[in-house]
């Protein structure tokens, strides 16, 4: 894939921003961000290895507060819109946009629209939400988004329409892949038109699969209360009969998730993940090497990300048809699928098992973010705030290389991130499970 990092704009930003910081360093006063500052995509080298001019195509926006912005605050009418599935940490990056806008750019007019996209589309009479300070004061502290969310982008025009019709300026989304390739449609469409149109997205997705992307608000929270499932899990089997907890995180293409919550919880002896196919039966398949776990040890823990396995499925023909409304293909309960055929797996062998399976995907989506998802979050909500004022648009709020950046939404749309087998992460996953590198026959 070409690489450009180039970050679009409405025009030039010839209007002093409101907010007062320095431009001089050394002086104690916090100092605004200039165009010229990026950041390294690719920071790794080798002793003896000549570094080359860097293209700025190659470089990352640093993103923060600019001293000249594009739109004028009183004229700015901005709308925030929530996507997809709850996440951790929709309240609070909300909260940090209405924040910024109001107290920092003078913004009064700023716009929630109710139940994603569709809240745009007039045939479902959906009213929108003036937001303000004191509506958004402690949404922080509770799950979900105030704003309610849906799948599916609509018909593309008609919310560019809608968007003409509210006289909005800037519209941020809060969302993961589809909404944000939904986004740049809008984006493209309003360009189309002659509108000036900044749009900016904070990028939701628990699986922590968007590209470019370092880390994705609410993943931290997620594995943290995986970690609580995985415990219980953990103390059921050991204390059972041959017991085999069985937990089944979020993960539809990757497995991020089952990953870093394998590392934080210690008690994790099988972790299964989309990136890497696995057999059942066999004497390298996963009932083998569990089989022989039981017997040394009386107990195990399977953790599997929901996206794994589907091949096994696939070949039995339990895998349902057709995508949801965002798009993705419809998946298989791989815990249910893994659960039933363990049972039937020890009971011809007639070796008695205790299994509990347990699926916390919808309290992990619906909890509120942990403190440090917080503290992330209210950082994204004002850096888009930023990003949008100074005229950027079509841009991502990202974390990388431990910065946050812009990133062109083109670059981030145009694959999915995943687990690499051969990267370090997966290494200490396997050396903290003691699994097989790989549970295939014929290997």
């Amino acid at each position: 894939m070409d690489l450009d990092f180039s970050i679009p704009r409405l025009g030039e930003a010839k209007i002093k921003s409101p907010i007062q910081m320095s431009t001089t360093y050394g002086d104690n006063i916090a100092n605004y961000v200039t165009d010229d500052e990026h950041i390294l995509y690719d920071i790794e080298a080798r002793p003896g290895m000549s570094l080359p001019d860097v293209p700025r195509e190659l470089m990352l926006e640093k993103a923060g507060p600019r001293e000249s912005i594009f739109f004028s605050p009183a004229h700015v009418h901005a709308g925030i819109v929530t996507c997809g599935g709850l996440c951790p940490g929709l309240n609070n990056v909300i909260r940090a946009i209405v924040r910024t806008m109001w107290f920092r750019y003078g913004v009064r007019r700023i716009t929630g629209i109710q139940n994603g996209y569709r809240g745009f589309l007039p045939e479902y009479h959906i009213p929108t939400r003036e937001l303000t300070p004191e509506v958004v004061d402690s949404i922080h502290t509770r799950g979900g988004t105030i704003l309610g969310t849906s799948r599916g982008n609509g018909a593309i025009a008609d919310v560019c329409d809608a968007i003409s019709r509210m006289n909005l300026n800037i519209l941020f989304t809060i969302g993961g892949d589809g909404t944000q390739k939904g986004a740049f449609l809008i984006a493209e469409e309003m360009e189309r038109r002659g509108q000036k149109l900044s749009v900016i997205g904070v990028p939701k997705t628990i699986d922590n699969d968007l590209s470019f992307v370092q880390k994705t608000f609410g993943f931290e929270t997620a594995v943290s209360k995986a970690v609580e499932a995985v415990s219980s899990a953990h103390i059921e089997a050991h204390d059972a009969i041959n017991g085999i907890g069985l937990v089944k995180v979020m993960g539809r293409e990757s497995g991020f998730i089952a990953a870093h919550t394998t590392l934080a919880m210690n008690d994790v002896n099988f972790t299964l993940i989309p990136e890497l196919d696995f057999d059942l039966e066999g004497s390298n398949g996963l009932f083998a090497h569990l089989k022989a776990r039981l017997e040394r040890r009386h107990h195990a823990v399977i953790l599997v990300a929901e996206g794994a396995g589907q091949e096994l499925m696939a070949r039995e023909q339990e895998l349902p048809d057709g995508t949801d409304k965002s798009g993705n293909k419809l998946l298989g309960d791989i815990g249910l699928y893994l659960k039933t055929r363990i049972k039937h797996y020890f009971d011809a062998i007639d070796m008695e098992v205790s299994i509990k399976y347990i699926d916390p995907s919808y309290m992990i989506r619906s909890a509120p973010a942990n403190p440090n998802d917080a503290i992330y979050c209210a950082r994204l909500g004002s850096h888009a705030v930023h990003a949008a004022m100074s005229g950027r648009t079509r841009t991502l709020i990202s974390q990388y290389n431990n910065h946050l950046v812009h990133i062109p939404m083109k670059m981030a749309i145009s694959k999915r991130n995943s687990v690499d087998p051969e990267s370090s992460l997966w290494r200490d996953v396997l050396e903290e499970t003691h699994q097989p590198v790989l549970m295939k026959n014929g290997l």
